[in-house]
């Protein structure tokens, strides 16, 4: 124990350090993807099986009133279908066809949860079958609390969908672009990426775009934060090609051998695994656009994959900074610790600690180094250039154990999933819920202010309950 904690105060790091506890997944229930996936894709309809406390669950996490007829709904198991006394295609069959005559949805997404996968419900089984029969795409994704992580939930959808999207028609390309080697396929790896294309300043004009391999970004946001970032590419001279997920299943980007793809946020490792082996695409790696540092990182890199020269981008990332001046005068210097709830955690670090704050240690329930490795480097020479230690990255990590490096360090803030959040504050802690970064507008230059507002409030209150003498 004492070791452990010694080890973590230890702030002359200057080389990134990986452990591994032994800690459960204390995380959000990866079935609350349904709340942003539903709303993304408009067409869908998101059927979640599993128990009572499933839906218990979806009730008031999601917090929408049944008179909304929200496109979501719950299959409830009961003993009868966990003893197999029932047969479950004849339900599951009821509860669709009765959804597409309801509903009609363009396509039905069945959600699995823990139950499923104990009983070893063959989802994946019947619902080819059933897709025939009711003539409506049945999409399974599992998406329980026993193997996945909070935001890997939404991992699992893209993963099962990124196979429902149409194959790319390379025949569509010039034969002088081929001939030339233009859309060459190099090997496809998370660091480097072949370079295509010809050099071009950065134009809007559509006359001056340059002609590039189509490029899908992955990743599910608000439509308003996806179109922001297709201004900032279209401002490079580079146009998106489409997006996974779509705003409707009916549009789904066309994937295939001669397109690249990008994602949008860290714990997406099982979709760009599925999109580089079974739909044999080229993924850029890249940090991702999480606060104006990261956010000019991304664009940067997909600018160097495709051999443009990037524009105005330090610019643009200056002009940011400068507004948020308010802001970062109030957390330079502060620390902060990151228990580990949905993720985002390595690249919050990296732009907390581009703010001017210290950050002890980084808890994250998963994480791959292979799809995360530009964030990690990133995330290193951002420690480097601010002159600031290293922090000790821990994977799945033992809750008691950060309890008592927490009592240690006494950081001015812990991130934290909702269980820990009162017993943190009763003891005099600081705490922010992280489930708050996972639905809030974090991506590209213009919400970068939207993070420092969710890190800036417990402090500002804390600050406040001092005036007033109402401090724990």
């Amino acid at each position: 124990m004492s070791q452990s904690i010694v080890s973590s105060t230890n702030l002359e790091k200057k080389n990134l350090v990986f452990e591994c506890e032994t800690g459960n997944y204390h995380t959000f229930c990866p079935i609350s993807c349904v709340s942003w996936l539903y709303q993304k894709i408009e067409d869908s309809f998101f059927l979640v099986i599993g128990t009572k406390t499933c839906g218990y669950f979806l009730q008031n996490a999601l917090g929408v009133m049944i008179f909304a007829e929200p496109r979501y709904a719950m299959a409830e198991l009961e003993e009868s279908d966990i003893s197999a006394q029932l047969n479950d295609y004849k339900e599951l069959k009821r509860l669709c066809l009765q959804i597409k005559q309801d509903r009609n949805p363009s396509v039905i997404v069945w959600i699995g949860t823990c139950t499923t996968e104990i009983i070893k419900m063959d989802l994946e089984g019947m619902a080819p079958r059933l897709e025939r029969e009711i003539g409506i795409p049945i999409v399974v994704a599992r998406a329980n609390g026993l193997d996945y992580a909070f935001t890997q939930g939404e991992d699992t959808v893209l993963s099962a969908m990124a196979q429902r999207c149409p194959e790319f028609q390379s025949n569509k390309l010039s034969n002088e672009e081929n001939n030339a080697g233009t859309f060459g396929i190099k090997d496809c790896n998370f660091l480097e990426q072949s370079k295509i294309g010809e050099k071009s300043a950065a134009s809007t004009d559509p006359k001056n775009q340059v002609k590039v391999a189509p490029l899908v970004l992955f990743g599910s946001v608000p439509n308003t934060v996806a179109t922001e970032l297709n201004l900032e590419l279209n401002r490079q001279g580079i146009e998106i090609s489409g997006w996974l997920p779509s705003q409707h299943y009916v549009n789904l980007p066309a994937l295939g051998k001669n397109v690249y793809v990008c994602g949008i946020n860290p714990f997406l490792s099982r979709t760009a695994t599925t999109l580089m082996r079974r739909r044999k695409c080229q993924l850029i790696g890249a940090p991702f656009p999480i606060g104006p540092d990261g956010t000019r990182a991304w664009i940067e890199k997909i600018c160097s994959v495709f051999n443009i020269e990037s524009q105005g981008l330090e610019e643009r990332e200056q002009k940011i900074w400068q507004s948020l001046e308010n802001d970062l005068q109030l957390i330079r210097g502060k620390s902060v610790f990151f228990m580990g709830d949905n993720l985002l955690e390595v690249s919050l670090a990296r732009f907390l600690i581009r703010c001017g704050m210290i950050v002890y240690e980084i808890g994250i329930p998963y994480m791959d180094r292979r799809f995360q490795a530009s964030e990690l480097e990133f995330l290193e020479k951002t420690c480097l250039e601010m002159n600031v230690p290293i922090p000790r990255i821990i994977e799945k990590p033992d809750n008691y154990y950060q309890i008592q490096r927490i009592r240690e360090l006494q950081p001015d803030l812990v991130i934290t999933g909702m269980a820990h959040a009162n017993p943190l504050e009763a003891r005099g802690i600081t705490t922010k819920w992280s489930v708050e970064f996972t639905f809030s507008q974090i991506h590209g230059f213009s919400n970068a202010r939207q993070i420092l507002d969710l890190v800036t409030r417990p402090l500002k209150r804390q600050k406040t309950l001092k005036n007033f003498n109402f401090t724990k």
